[in-house]
């Protein structure tokens, strides 16, 4: 039987486990890459191991997030997180060199390697024929200790791709009609694999596009082919050395096969406020648009950019709309500023933002309240934009610039009509590169003294698991709570490496009481437990919405079903993630009700997989159960990662 690229790759990175779909399995990192909103506290924790040097091929600090310097916190981590590149032999991106994924995919990524990266769309890499992963920062600490990666070895879809796309359809809209085809939930343990004839029509950007927000399935990862045209891609940034070819082999099997034919596809949309929710633009066109924002890890390559400066060549921004271009890194605004692309793009009125995450993240370009705003990124989450009664869709950049013009919702391929032909963009056969933004560490690194900031703390410690749990449900949340609804991103985000500091705006965009009512719980004694609907723990990589839950003393989340990176962090920080048995106990359950849940420890230890919770406020018992490796066990008994390690 044949291989599938995934299992190429898998296959030979196992160290332990074997590969069998479903099993856990840990496999060899050969690159990790961090940003600066995860990377602080990553590296606390890495430092905490007490290992002398990365040991890695490749380990990287970008700092891409936390850009906006207002008060000393982000400049104080920037600061903190390149003393400690210097120190451990990690290269450092520095502010203003762009958005780790598209950075990584100009002039790291290697067909054929392994990835892990403290974000959630880490799986870019996947566009260049890398296995490349999302997971917490402690997990990426381990992996740069030389430590495994532990994932359930995946079943694997193949998306067959034929034809070619149309003018005015993108890269966007075949990852948004596949997210209409799979949703943003039920993908867990998963992997997008692309085939078919109609691969070989798409750039890497555009593969990089697909696989970036594929994340937002929730499967473990999307991969592409390397191919000629990732050999092309390689040769234009000096790096034809790194390419090899990876294709599956023509008996390859695949768990489940999909087809879309790209010639048949058309402008798309997800409206708010999910990724998940997708229409057709023909049928919301018209609506008046106050803000476009273009650029995030999904769309912000050369291509992009040259294809949005064309289409606005000569043409003027339409009065209402605030129009923000964020190029995905310096390289990207250097080309494009060579290419005459950045004075068509200032001609028509754009205010141009700095290469980094900026407005997708809400820490800048929040729109004004009640806005419709259109934006290239990948999520639109309630409130992650930094308005919360903002109305966010999120388009292709054709599409986004038509509304530019037009200053409503406008399907791009009605520009024709005014005069306007598709500028279909290619890439040059060769960058400029200049790669004076990355700080490379010294061979000596003894004298290297690692610089902290006063709002930088020690990661917060956790107690082992006790035998008997007895706790309050200090919230119960519906389905698809996202990361974002647990912690928010934004500025806020400048508290990342302050833990007791960021605890305080745990679940505030749902119920801004939830901090006060787990901080008087946990001074009763009791503990704290979440209860949540289906797929919770959609989005984000971020592991503070584990760490700080700890922190207040949660020691259980009890959910419908919870998504992969959520669940990981949750053991990583010793709390236990649960699911009912039977779903509709969910309804039997209030905020405020008392439950207790006895001898967690000897169940863990033991074989089974159940766990019965008393709920002592109702009169009532349900069952939950828990899918955990016997590793998974360990930690959670020892009370977290960082305690079983050490």
């Amino acid at each position: 039987m044949g291989k599938t690229i995934t299992e190429k790759i898998l296959t030979t990175h196992i160290i332990e486990g074997k590969p069998e779909k479903g099993k856990e399995v840990g496999i060899h990192i050969d690159q990790t890459l961090t940003q600066d909103a995860t990377g602080t506290m990553a590296y606390l924790q890495f430092e905490a191991m007490n290992v002398p040097k990365v040991k890695t091929e490749l380990s990287v600090s970008y700092v891409d997030h936390n850009t906006v310097q207002i008060g000393f916190e982000n400049a104080d981590d920037h600061r903190y997180l390149q003393s400690v590149a210097a120190k451990y032999g990690i290269v450092y991106s520095r502010a203003g060199n762009g958005i780790c994924h598209q950075v990584h995919l100009e002039r790291f990524g290697k067909p054929g390697k392994t990835l892990l990266g403290s974000d959630s769309h880490t799986p870019t890499g996947g566009g260049i024929g890398m296995i490349a992963i999302g997971a917490g920062g402690l997990d990426v600490a381990v992996a740069m200790a030389g430590g495994p990666f532990y994932l359930t070895y995946p079943k694997i879809i193949k998306i067959n791709l034929t034809g070619k796309l149309r003018p005015w359809v993108a890269a966007k809209d075949v990852i948004l009609k596949v997210l209409e085809i799979f949703s943003t939930k039920g993908n867990v343990g998963c992997v997008f694999e692309y085939g078919g004839e109609g691969v070989k029509t798409l750039s890497v950007p555009d593969r990089a596009t697909i696989t970036n927000m594929g994340a937002e399935c929730g499967v473990t990862t999307s991969v592409f082919p390397s191919d000629d045209i990732t050999r092309q891609f390689l040769k234009a940034q000096g790096r034809e050395k790194d390419w090899v070819a990876l294709l599956p082999d023509d008996d390859a099997v695949y768990d489940r096969i999909v087809d879309i034919n790209l010639s048949e596809l058309q402008p798309l949309a997800a409206t708010p406020h999910s990724p998940g929710n997708v229409k057709k633009i023909r049928d919301i066109e018209g609506l008046p648009v106050d803000q476009v924002c273009i650029g995030s890890c999904t769309n912000s390559s050369y291509t992009d950019m040259m294809t949005v400066a064309n289409i606005l060549k000569d043409k003027k921004v339409h009065p209402n709309v605030s129009f923000v271009v964020a190029p995905g890194s310096k390289q990207v605004l250097e080309n494009i500023t060579h290419d005459g692309g950045l004075a068509h793009l200032l001609s028509a009125g754009a205010r141009i933002a700095e290469s980094a995450c900026g407005f997708c993240i809400g820490n800048s370009q929040s729109p004004k309240s009640g806005a419709v705003s259109l934006r290239t990124s990948n999520r639109n989450f309630l409130g992650r934009s930094g308005t919360k009664d903002a109305q966010v869709y999120l388009v292709s950049p054709e599409t986004a610039a038509a509304a530019v013009i037009t200053g409503k919702i406008t399907d791009p391929r009605d520009l024709e009509n005014i005069g306007i032909i598709y500028p279909k963009m290619t890439m040059p056969k060769k960058f400029y590169i200049d790669d004076g933004m990355f700080i490379l560490p010294p061979k000596d690194s003894s004298k290297i003294k690692i610089e902290r900031g006063p709002n930088i703390g020690e990661p917060p410690k956790n107690t082992p698991m006790p035998e008997n749990i007895t706790a309050e449900v200090t919230i119960k949340v519906g389905d698809e709570i996202t990361t974002d609804h647990i912690i928010p991103a934004g500025a806020k985000m400048k508290y990342r490496s302050n833990v007791p500091k960021y605890s305080e705006f745990l679940f505030e965009v749902v119920d801004p009481k939830f901090y006060e009512r787990a901080k008087k719980i946990k001074e009763s004694g009791l503990h704290n437990v979440i209860v949540a609907g289906v797929s919770y723990g959609q989005g984000s990589s971020r592991e503070h919405a584990a760490l700080c839950p700890m922190y207040m003393g949660v020691k259980v989340v009890i959910a419908k079903s919870m998504e992969r990176i959520h669940k990981a962090n949750l053991i990583n920080f010793g709390i236990i993630p649960l699911t009912f048995v039977n779903k509709d106990d969910y309804t039997t359950i209030d905020q405020g009700d008392h439950l207790e849940i006895p001898g967690v420890r000897t169940l863990l230890s033991g074989t089974g997989t159940t766990m019965n919770v008393k709920n002592k406020t109702k009169g009532k018992e349900f069952t939950a159960t828990f899918d955990l490796s016997e590793r998974d066990k360990h930690i959670i008994l020892a009370g977290g990662s960082l305690n079983y390690i050490k």
